[in-house]
């Protein structure tokens, strides 16, 4: 297994990952008073479309050449990490 299908499969399972997670603060965000549900509902709605657009740089990168796909992670590596953070930072607002 060459080093591109090793970072699509990791980078896959990371997405898993932050579906559960995703799903988890929906559960929090009904769970709270009317006032901050308007709020919650707009981080999880921003969560969701950060994950969407890192999906579809995902099949960019499923798509590539083995030469090309170095040239699609740097990309893919700054959408990691936001989405990473977002999901951290909800989380504590949400507990």
């Amino acid at each position: 297994m060459g080093m591109k299908d090793t970072y699509e499969q990791r980078l896959q399972a990371k997405l898993e990952e932050w579906d559960a997670e995703i799903a988890k603060l929906k559960v929090k965000a009904g769970e709270v008073e009317a006032a901050a549900q308007t709020q919650y509902k707009q981080e999880l709605e921003d969560l969701q479309e950060r994950r969407k657009e890192l999906e579809a740089k995902l099949e960019e990168l499923r798509q590539s050449g083995e030469g090309a796909w170095e040239d699609i992670k740097a990309g893919i590596e700054l959408s990691k990490d936001s989405l990473d953070q977002a999901i951290r930072s909800a989380r504590a607002r949400f507990q």
